[in-house]
Parts: structure tokens; C-alpha cells; sequence
């Protein structure tokens, strides 16, 4: 995803095995969308990575310096294609879990309103 213009994505390094059964998506991906994913994302640096004897994956490094792996191991090309423009789609923050529905600088003494307060 753009922020601000940019794309956030700088690189997608692609780990495969040439050997393994888990990694045949992936090889298949490789021959049929990864020139075309080169192509339509120009801004993007695609690196791919011969890994013996492990599983296939997606690694998405971010201009913030965060990294997303994503596991594709048995996965079909189509699915892999998808998963590859999440990574793309993606801004690379971490993600943060909300304690409450409402975040404030300042909570309120009395407690949060609902509409089951009687008055």
C-alpha cells in the first residue's frame, strides 16, 4: 500500500526448494507469475532464494524496517499470487491489539456511557 505516495514494500524475497513437494506451488508460481509481478510492480525488488530441504515462504521487508514472512507450503499459484500483492498491499506495522472499543487521552472518571444507564 501507498503511504503518502510511496509504496512501503521495498523488497520480496521468494525462499524455495527445488527438490521438495511442498515447494511445487511455488515453483510453478515462479514459471507463470512472478515476470508479470516484476513487471507491474517496478518499484519493487523481487529476489529469489534457493532454500534445500525447507519449506517455501514469502519474506516482505518493509522501508520501516519491519518484516512480514508469509508460509506458502502446499499452496497453488493462484494463492501464492495473492498472498504476494497482500504483502505488497500491505504498510509493514506491527499489529497492535485494543484493550477497550474506545481509545482517549483522557478517560472519564464516571466510567464509559452505554445506553442501559439509568438516570
Amino acid at each position: 500500500m501507498a503511504l503518502r505516495g510511496v509504496w512501503q514494500l521495498q523488497k520480496l524475497v521468494v525462499n524455495y526448494c527445488d527438490w521438495g513437494g511442498s515447494s511445487r506451488g511455488i515453483r510453478a508460481f515462479m514459471e507463470t507469475y512472478l515476470s508479470a509481478l516484476k513487471e507491474k510492480n517496478s518499484q519493487l525488488e523481487v529476489v529469489t532464494e534457493l532454500v534445500r530441504g525447507q519449506h517455501p515462504n514469502l519474506k516482505g521487508i518493509y522501508k520501516n524496517h519491519n518484516e512480514r514472512v508469509v508460509c506458502v507450503r502446499n499452496l497453488p499459484p493462484e494463492d501464492i499470487l495473492l498472498q504476494a500483492t497482500r504483502l505488497r498491499n500491505s504498510l509493514g506495522r506491527k499489529v497492535v491489539k485494543l484493550r477497550t472499543r474506545h481509545v482517549t487521552k483522557r478517560p472519564s472518571v464516571q466510567g464509559t456511557w452505554t445506553t442501559e444507564m439509568k438516570m
